[in-house]
Formats: structure tokens, sequence, C-alpha cells
């Protein structure tokens, strides 16, 4: 970990690499931008993983006073993990053949039959606690009658994958056991609260002649304000939406493994430790002695003895961690391995041949209808998973290592 405080910096800015080439100069002009507003908490952290978001890099964590900002949670509110250990070891099944191929290929294929990839969504509403309960508490939404549809519209939504970064994925761990991760967040809705309450704060901060500058992309919301209630309602709402949506497709991918598993062999199949955490968001909590918004933004919570989950790219390694309670990041950790290309410059310099053909070589089963895009997402694309873990030896510790076995994408 290094310190940036420099004449472009009012507060310091501490970064979990090596130094100061290891950050790309849109991610590290961004931090600079964070580190200069008026409401900063301490200072602004960088993970590992970082690289440019909008506004804010992902991979970076604030804490403010007072104050709440749309784009420092970001677009996929609620976006995280859920993972679930099994009993069964992936070599006593993986060589088991059925109609459709191996039993892993299988499983991949009626996974993709199952949950809904990409912009699919349900043709039926499906069931959903969340949205129910909101519907009884009306009354925190009704103000924001142009987002009110968005409540309706997610009873569809609800179970499904999405696209870009986001999997669902078997996977091997050390001692040779298989498991499940699902990386996915709140879909659509998410988005639109995102969109709608960063273009009010920019509406207010104008009014109010704020010193923050909407070339920043950092409008905020006091937090004791109408629209700064307004949002954090539905802030959480996409969240509890988000932590809904993975146990859904948890579910259904964990009914599909278990069927199968105990169609072609006599096992039987047990799930265990289960942790579901979410990595874009902003919670009220207290650090050094005053209460404010920690802001993370492809970051996750790891508060000391907390279990989370950071994952690689798919055909590389996940990791399921232990919270060291590191008081300097705000207890918090990467996120997964970080991108070193956007998905323009990956189309670019990756083609779908050297991707199906890596993939092969790493026996992985690939699950996506649409392969000319693959690229954006292949391994080459992100960071070294464990060279972020070892930049990150002070916030975690590793409790599981895990290779993929079987893929499914958007």
């Amino acid at each position: 970990m290094f310190v940036l405080f420099n004449e472009n910096t009012r507060y310091p800015v501490k970064v979990w690499l090596e130094d100061e080439s290891k950050i790309e100069e849109n991610c590290l002009e961004q931090a600079y931008h964070l580190s200069n507003l008026p409401f900063i908490h301490k200072w602004v952290c960088l993970m590992p993983d970082t690289h440019a978001g909008k506004g804010m890099p992902i991979g970076g964590v604030i804490a403010t006073k007072d104050a709440i900002i749309p784009n420092a949670v970001g677009v996929d509110i609620g976006c995280g993990m859920v993972f679930t250990a099994t009993n069964i070891k992936t070599a006593d099944i993986k060589e088991i053949q059925t109609g459709n191929g191996t039993l892993i290929q299988s499983m991949i294929g009626s996974i993709m039959r199952s949950v809904p990839l990409g912009t699919e969504r349900h043709k039926l509403p499906q069931e959903s606690q969340v949205l129910d309960h909101a519907k009884e508490e009306m009354e925190k939404y009704e103000a924001d009658e142009k987002l009110l549809h968005l409540i309706d519209e997610g009873y569809y939504q609800v179970g499904t994958l999405g696209g870009g970064n986001h999997f669902i994925e078997l996977q091997e761990d050390e001692n040779g056991y298989l498991c499940i991760m699902i990386h996915s967040g709140s879909r659509h809705l998410g988005k639109a609260i995102c969109d709608y309450f960063h273009n009010k704060a920019r509406e207010l901060n104008r009014k109010w002649y704020s010193e923050v500058p909407d070339a920043y992309q950092l409008a905020f919301l006091p937090v004791q304000s109408a629209e700064g209630q307004q949002y954090i309602n539905w802030m959480q709402l996409a969240l509890d939406y988000a932590f809904e949506n993975r146990e859904h497709m948890l579910k259904a991918v964990c009914n599909i493994v278990m069927e199968q598993v105990e169609k072609y062999t006599e096992y039987k199949v047990e799930f265990t430790d289960k942790i579901n955490c979410h990595h874009n968001y902003a919670y009220l909590e207290n650090h050094y002695g005053e209460n404010v918004w920690v802001h993370r933004k492809g970051a996750t919570r790891v508060r000391e003895g907390e279990m989370a989950v950071i994952p690689g790219a798919m055909g590389s390694y996940s990791y399921v961690v232990e919270g060291k309670g590191n008081p300097e990041t705000f207890h918090t950790s990467s996120h997964g391995a970080g991108r070193c290309y956007s998905r323009s410059g990956a189309m670019a310099a990756f083609t779908t041949e050297q991707v199906m053909v890596d993939l092969k070589k790493q026996g992985v089963i690939l699950g996506k209808r649409k392969k000319n895009d693959v690229a954006e997402e292949c391994r080459f694309a992100y960071k070294d998973i464990d060279e972020v873990m070892e930049q990150q030896k002070d916030l975690v510790t590793p409790v599981r290592k895990l290779k993929t076995v079987g893929v499914v994408k958007g």
C-alpha cells in the first residue's frame, strides 16, 4: 500500500498496489476528484483491482459525512456474489456421460434453459417478497413517480443473470469439491435508480452552486434532504432485490445440480457454507468515531471474521475469504480481479478462437448463446487474481481457492 498526498489532493488517497505506475491515468484522475470532495471522511481508498468507472473508480471506497453520491454506488446497485459449497468431489462426476454430454455439460445446458440470460426475462411474473413488501410501503417511493413502474417490471427480472461480467460458475476448490458461484445484481432496477437520482443531484447541485464540478460526475445529495432520503429508500430496495435475485438463481442451480447428480450417481448432494454479499452500495457505518456513509463501488465489506467472495475471470481462479477488519480501508477489500483491458480493448486484442481454445485447454465448459463477444470477458482481459490477492494480504485471509469447471454467461 502507498499514499498519494500532493497538490492535487485535499485528502490523502491510499492505494493497495505497489506504486503509482500500476494505476491507469483516468482512474488516478477520478481518485483525485474524490479526494477534493468537501465531505470526505479521512481519505480515499483504491483497492488492488481498481480501474476507471463512471465518476468514481471501480474498486474505490470513500466514507462521507452527511452526503451520499449515486455514482459512487454505481449503476448496478447491489451487484454482488452468492456462493455455496457441496459435498461432491468433481472428479467423481466429471467424466459421467448423460444424454447431453458429460454431467458438467448437461448441468450447464440445464442452467442455460432455466435461468434467463443477458437481456432475457421471465415470461410470467415471479414470486418476490422484496417487491411485495415494497408495494406494502408505497409511501416510501411514491414521491418518485417516474420510478414506480420499475416495481411491477421487477417481477419479470428477479432470478435472471444479466450480461457483461455477470456469470454462473461451477467450480472446484483446492480439495476437489464442487462449488457454485453466481455474480449478478439488481438488473434494470438499479441502473434506472442510479441514473434518475444522479440527474436529480446534478440539478440540485447547480441550484446550490455546489463546489463539486459537474464534470466530476459526482453529484451528491445531502442525506437529510428529502431527495437524499428518497435515494436511500430506493437504493435499499435495489439492494434487497439484488440479494433476492441471487438467491432465486442459486436455488435454481442447486436444484439442477442435485437432480442431475442424484439421477446419474448414488451420491446425495449437500450444500454448505453459503455466502451472499454485495459490492456496489453505501451503508451508514461508524469509523474512527464518526457515523459516515461508506460507499463501496466494486468493493466488498470484510469486517473481522466476515466471509466474502472475490471472483476472478472465467477460466481463472476465485477466492472465498475471511475479513481482517482493516480500519484503513473502512473494512473493505477488492471485489474481483479488476479489468486491465476495456471491453472494446479486449475484443481488439483477443480473438474468439483464442479464448475458446484457452477454455478448452483448461477443460472449462462454456455456456453462452453467442460466442462472438466472448473475448470481452476472457481471463486475459483481467488482472491476475493471485497478484490482486497478494496486494491485499492485510485485508483478507483466503479460505478457499476455486477453479472454473463450467461457466454460463449472458
